[in-house]
């Protein structure tokens, strides 16, 4: 379960960690519309660009510190798209389109990821 602690809300019921090269590399492509979370965990804070290749419906995806703070927010990131973030993340989450709003994510927020 992702929860963001400062608002009190849930990101996300469900939750799966990428933590291999091979789940990082593959992500949501070829897949489904998610009903869960995706979390990439890395080992130090960096420039993490995303694309969107084969991945056939937007999504919306949070950039966490190693505090676990959003540091960057991409919501709405569409099919077939690139993303570079000019903030450094550890962690990035990969949520169903809509979860940012529902959930009234914004930078500088606390996630808890369970």
């Amino acid at each position: 379960m992702l929860k963001n602690s400062t608002k009190n809300t849930i990101v996300s019921e469900k939750a799966r960690y990428c933590n291999n090269i091979f789940s990082k590399a593959t992500g949501l492509m070829f897949s489904k519309k998610p009903d869960k979370a995706l979390i990439f965990d890395f080992k130090k804070e960096k420039i993490i660009s995303l694309h969107m290749l084969f991945v056939f419906y937007p999504i919306d995806v949070i950039f966490l510190n190693k505090d676990k703070k959003v540091v960057e927010i991409k919501g709405n990131f569409r099919p077939f798209r690139f993303y570079i973030p000019k903030k450094r993340a550890m962690y990035v989450i990969e949520v169903p389109e809509g979860s940012i709003e529902r959930s009234k994510t914004e930078l500088g927020d606390k996630i808890l990821i369970r």
